[in-house]
């Protein structure tokens, strides 16, 4: 059973930077990857997605060039490196994994999700 651990949330100030990683349980190079958000009270929304070789990367139009996706599938790991954080950038970030990239920008029946990882951003 393939299984995501994310890691790297906490508190940080407006500003300020944090990087999460997402570990997983298996071969990261038979999927595509992604994060995803859901800022208190809201839906949850595509953060940024990565290919299975990255060299494809997507991302949501807010992030602006703020953050940055990468991958090391020797150690099966996934990094979203934050920048410049903003008070609306709270929110339970989790990892995903999937066969088909469509599905990683989609945000839909995920092959694999793990339990997130909160980020709090304070002005």
């Amino acid at each position: 059973q393939v299984q995501l651990v994310e890691s790297g949330g906490g508190l940080v100030q407006a500003g300020g930077s944090l990087t999460l990683s997402c570990l997983l349980s298996g071969r990261t190079s038979n999927y595509h990857m992604g994060w995803w958000r859901q800022p208190p009270g809201k839906n949850r929304e595509f953060v940024a997605g990565i290919s299975r070789s990255g060299n494809g990367t997507y991302f949501a139009e807010f992030v602006q060039g703020r953050f940055t996706i990468s991958r090391d599938n020797a150690k099966n790991m996934v990094y979203l490196q934050m920048n410049s954080l903003k008070p609306e950038d709270t929110a339970v970030y989790t990892c995903a994994a999937d066969q088909h990239i469509s599905t990683i920008l989609a945000g839909v029946n995920f092959d694999y999700w793990g339990q997130g990882t909160q980020v709090t951003v304070s002005s």
